[in-house]
């Protein structure tokens, strides 16, 4: 189990900004009684953020806290990724509780498993946290991409939140947050397509001219201005009018157009990331594939450039309820590559420290190995890695029995 002394984080004890102003039972009623009027609980909140924008601009500003962490790569690992086949190895366990591969010495004296020799060797620009966790099915929590749309809202045209290929099914979806912060899926996957990449209906349709498009612009501006005339609900125009704004802008954005391609992008940097490096499981064809976690990363990294605060990528597949060595000898080696290529390509632009890399899983994996030769689930302890954003740099934080 998992032995992590846990400090304290700044945060509130009750929820959200929006739902700390409706604690009172009278506010609550209110607001179940907006829906006869056709407000949703969206809709309040965007009224209530419009009004303490308006007060904090009216008292002249209040100051804010210094901006260190400017964006966020989530890379999530589906499935429960094994810690003792990563970044928590056990030599010195008895054979059916140490992981199933030798080790290799990290940069900073520790152990990695010698699946992860890329990563051993920048170990001194990333901390490994040891931790674990009482599953509760009570509350269905947000992702945190979500937790980043709602409080701070986008940067520039393109959206706050943004997932690679698709969000994250197993962590749920905006939880008690409204539907507006669910992230921006790019349905087409780099991982796929490789240097074709392309976001899916993020184009005009075949034979539109953007002239032409700019035309259907105008008509629409002015059919919304007619209804507004007809003492329409000015609430639901304004959120209608913001998804149809939103999309607009990425449609005519080159800026935007860009950051969901790879122009410009080197065979260096695509060599750094292990874009060919593959497993060691061949596929039905009787090949070796590279995994396209590259792919993902590389985007990912120039949608932070853009100014996009939140990108979630999924990587694998990581069910290793049996023979848990053919699932890493299948992916560790395309993930070693990709995150050190990350961290490292960030470090040398100049963006490692206002960008948090954020590897994270759904749960660890038994101490003990099954009759399968595989591990199960194990929510009590298992392995994150925290790189940039000013995160204390070289350190195993916590440890487990």
């Amino acid at each position: 189990m998992a032995r992590s002394a846990h400090k304290s984080l700044t945060a509130s004890r009750h929820g959200c900004a929006g739902f700390r102003q409706l604690r009172s039972r009278r506010k609550l009623l209110q607001a179940g009684s907006l829906a006869g009027l056709g407000l949703s609980l969206a809709d309040l909140f965007q009224i209530r953020q419009a009004r303490g924008e308006a007060s904090v601009a009216a008292a002249g500003g209040v100051p804010k806290l210094p901006e260190r962490i400017k964006s966020v790569i989530q890379l999530n690992l589906p499935g429960g990724f094994p810690q003792h086949e990563s970044f928590d190895p056990k030599p010195e366990a008895p054979i059916d509780y140490r992981g199933s591969f030798g080790v290799v010495k990290t940069k900073t004296g520790d152990v990695f498993s010698d699946n992860l020799p890329q990563l051993a060797a920048i170990a001194d620009k990333f901390t490994v946290v040891r931790t674990g966790y009482t599953p509760t099915p009570v509350i269905d929590y947000p992702q945190m991409g979500s937790i980043v749309s709602h409080e701070l809202g986008r940067r520039g045209e393109l959206p706050c939140y943004i997932a690679l290929p698709a969000k994250n099914a197993a962590s749920g979806g905006t939880g008690f947050l409204p539907s507006i912060h669910a992230p921006f899926e790019t349905g087409g996957d780099p991982a796929q397509q490789k240097k074709n990449f392309t976001v899916r209906d993020f184009s005009l349709p075949g034979g539109m001219s953007l002239e032409q498009f700019q035309r259907r612009q105008a008509v629409r501006n002015a059919v919304e201005q007619r209804i507004r005339g007809l003492e329409a609900s000015p609430v639901l125009l304004d959120t209608m009018d913001e998804f149809h704004s939103r999309a607009y802008s990425l449609l005519t954005s080159t800026d935007a157009q860009r950051a969901f391609s790879f122009e410009g992008e080197t065979d260096e940097t695509f060599e750094l990331y292990g874009s060919e490096v593959t497993g060691d499981v061949k596929g039905p064809d009787g090949r070796l594939h590279p995994k396209g976690l590259a792919e993902r990363l590389i985007i990912a990294r120039r949608l932070v450039e853009t100014g996009v605060r939140f990108v979630t990528v999924q990587y694998g597949s990581w069910d290793c309820h049996g023979d848990v060595r053919k699932a890493c000898l299948d992916q560790m080696r395309p993930f070693d590559y990709a995150v050190a290529g990350l961290i490292s390509d960030l470090d040398r632009r100049g963006l490692l420290d206002s960008t948090l890399v954020w590897v994270t899983s759904e749960f660890g994996r038994t101490p003990k190995v099954n009759k399968e030769s595989g591990r199960d689930h194990w929510a009590r302890n298992y392995s994150m890695l925290l790189a940039g954003g000013g995160f204390q740099q070289g350190l195993i934080y916590g440890a487990s029995d």
